[in-house]
């Protein structure tokens, strides 16, 4: 497996399709100066840059929102809280705590 240092960046346009799931959330996030917002989204590649062999830079790669679901009450959130938590601790386990355990048998 080949490890590359990369850098992450977000590209700032907003789809069409993106903007109108957030649209029934934008007065309460214009409100809510520290508030969170839990969602489901799926990013997208949008450019890759790789310096060149003299360059002192990470490579780059650019990420754009392609589709966004918020959560719209606490269930939801409470559920989107506790899938995140799983995803967490598979990412962190290193291998031991999920080991031998295949995707079916968590769903």
């Amino acid at each position: 497996m080949i490890h590359i240092d990369a850098d992450v960046k977000f590209d700032s346009k907003v789809l069409t399709d993106v903007a109108e799931a957030l649209e029934p959330f934008a007065t309460e996030m214009f409100k809510q100066r520290q508030g969170r917002w839990m969602a489901v989204v799926e990013f997208g590649h949008v450019e890759r840059t790789e310096p060149g062999p003299d360059e002192d830079k990470n490579p780059t790669v650019k990420l754009r929102v392609t589709t966004i679901e918020v959560a719209g009450d606490e269930v939801t959130r409470g559920r989107l809280r506790g899938i995140q938590r799983e995803m967490f601790d598979r990412r962190t386990s290193g291998g031991t705590l999920f080991e031998g355990v295949s995707d079916s048998d968590v769903a």
